[in-house]
């Protein structure tokens, strides 16, 4: 009977720990519906090949561009007639998120 109980606790452990892999496994969901407008593509993100962690920065709005280009950008180059950016996405389509 003992080894009845703890085939089930393992078998109860396995279906819970799969069910949870499954639900963070999902990808993010797409809403375009906050986007500020910005069209053009990112940088490749191997173009920063010498800094890990631009590389990286570039990389995850290559992903997520949705996300980028409904957050504002807070480095007030929307205000700049150098720049006249959309959002924060407006930041990767060149290479001012890198310096």
């Amino acid at each position: 009977m003992k080894k009845f109980c703890t085939f089930l606790v393992l078998i109860s452990v396995t279906i819970l720990f799969t069910a949870a892999s499954d639900t963070f496994a999902q990808k993010p969901v797409k809403d375009e519906s906050l986007r500020m407008g910005e069209k053009r593509p990112t940088l490749d993100p191997n173009i920063f090949s010498d800094n890990a962690k631009i590389k990286k920065a570039y990389q995850i709005a290559k992903e997520i561009p949705w996300v980028l280009d409904s957050i504002y950008c807070y480095c007030y180059c929307e205000e700049s007639p150098a720049f006249k950016h959309k959002s924060l996405l407006s930041c990767y389509v060149d290479n001012h998120a890198a310096m």
